[in-house]
């Protein structure tokens, strides 16, 4: 299709809006993820619908929501037949629209190194993954290390996991990540347009800057995390605690003083920074290969994470900390910049890849093309949001929230934007709540119907056909959807 823009989609692990200077962060400075907000859309209200990482991505691959994919834990992925039950991923939409596609970095497919529609990976998978032996920990043996796990550095226990990484900067997650993306635009020899998506570790846990990135952030420079309520779901503290004692992380975060919260906050700031410079890096690449012009980049994260927020750490549920995003999207060739307040959802990101590709949005898709960008598409009224654990109705003011626990909870983010009033209980609040339960039962109805489209018998009338009436007829499976 001629006049197809190249698409890069920049996508770090477990990004905070907040942590950006372009979002208001005044304790660091990002100029090049800042670049891109100068240049293009900045959505300032972006979320996930889904804030774990393998179900946010399984839905960026398919711009179907959790419910649908039936991935809403990361114990789940989607279906190997997906294909042969008429779903495609983007990539396999791009590849078959005369793309070159790429994966560089973290994906966090099942099994790790299928391509999920990408032609080309380079893999450098989830940093508590030590065992897989992708390419970054080639990279890494070839140079006598290995991963480690954040208990062989010093501190790992006493600072809540904050550590100060042992493996030399040129040989990090993230470094690793960006200098293959740049390498592989600089040196790419196609006359294709291309679609990569860059996946960077970090800055999830463990919170592991290299220390000459540490240096340049104080603790106490770090803002305050959001109080505690005691009585807002303390099962989510419980559940938290419970979780990250667990081997692949292995902290017990029972005590968690505003001291630890502070040094983890001025950790993951130095990663963050790490991982502006990368963007940086990759930026000089497009445009030292003249690509910067004809690329589109999208810039987002699959979703937040508290550091000690509400008492948590990490995501997982529907707190602003754990799926306030950013979102930016740079069209080619830039242009003034611009911002959006209205709600936006990263689970558009599929839709829009598409549309600017000029290709056609399937049916099976829930997501739409992103607004601000000059492609046909309207406003969502109210984002929703689904894990195995939860969902959330969201109106741009008023969130509600159900647990699988049975909490419930309903904040107003325009008054209360720290989320300590719930506002569920309250009688002038019925109205509200009952207007957004009805709108999220609806759009879970229909979402689990839509689930078992596999499960569809036939697409055609069954009554009065001949065939089916005979003995031996057999059904066709998996059907394909429509």
């Amino acid at each position: 299709m001629p006049g197809q823009p190249n698409l890069l989609f920049i996508m770090p692990d477990q990004l905070r809006a907040d942590f950006l200077s372009c979002y208001g962060a005044n304790f660091i400075d990002t100029p090049n993820i800042d670049r891109l907000a100068a240049e293009g859309v900045r959505y300032a209200n972006a979320y996930t619908p889904s804030p774990i990482c393998v179900p946010a991505r399984a839905l960026l691959l398919t711009g179907r929501n959790a419910i649908k994919n039936g991935v809403l834990t990361n114990n789940q992925y989607l279906r190997p037949d997906l294909k042969a039950c008429g779903i495609s991923t983007w990539p396999e939409i791009l590849s078959e629209a005369g793309y070159d596609t790429s994966a560089i970095g973290k994906m966090h497919f099942y099994p790790w190194d299928i391509d999920m529609g990408f032609q080309h990976r380079v893999v450098a998978e989830d940093k508590r993954w030590l065992l897989i032996d992708d390419d970054y920990q080639k990279r890494l043996k070839s140079e006598g290390y290995r991963k480690l796990h954040g208990d062989e550095h010093d501190g790992y226990q006493e600072n809540r996991g904050a550590i100060v990484n042992k493996i030399p900067w040129e040989l990090s997650w993230d470094h690793f990540v960006g200098s293959e993306a740049a390498r592989h635009l600089r040196e790419r020899d196609s006359e294709k347009p291309f679609a990569m998506m860059v996946g960077f570790p970090g800055p999830h846990c463990p919170y592991d800057p290299s220390p000459e990135y540490l240096e340049q952030f104080d603790p106490n420079d770090m803002p305050d995390p959001v109080p505690q309520v005691e009585g807002n779901v303390p099962h989510i503290r419980k559940q938290n605690i419970n979780g990250n004692k667990q081997p692949w992380n292995g902290v017990d975060y029972t005590e968690f003083t505003l001291e630890h919260k502070k040094k983890i906050r001025a950790h993951y700031a130095a990663l963050v920074k790490q991982i502006d410079d990368e963007v940086g890096d990759i930026l000089a690449a497009l445009e030292e290969s003249g690509q910067l012009d004809n690329t589109v980049i999208i810039f987002a994260s699959d979703h937040g994470d508290h550091l000690g927020d509400h008492g948590l750490i990490g995501k997982g549920d529907y707190y602003e900390s754990s799926i306030k995003v950013p979102l930016i999207v740079r069209p080619a060739g830039g242009q003034s910049p611009a911002v959006h307040n209205r709600p936006a959802s990263i689970g558009d990101i599929p839709a829009t890849l598409l549309a600017l590709a000029g290709c056609e949005i399937p049916a099976y898709m829930d997501a739409i093309p992103l607004p601000e960008l000059g492609i046909p598409t309207q406003e969502r009224p109210i984002l929703f949001g689904f894990l195995a654990s939860g969902c959330m109705a969201f109106d741009g003011e008023w969130k509600l929230v159900k647990y699988a626990s049975g909490d419930v909870l309903l904040f107003n983010l325009k008054e209360d934007p720290q989320e300590q009033e719930n506002c569920a209980g309250e009688e002038e609040c019925q109205s509200i709540y009952l207007r957004l339960d009805a709108a999220l039962s609806a759009e879970m109805l229909r979402s689990i119907n839509d689930a078992h489209s596999d499960k569809v018998v036939a697409h055609i009338s069954l009554y009065d056909n001949e065939e089916f009436g005979q003995a031996g007829w057999e059904r066709t499976y998996p059907e394909v959807y429509r």
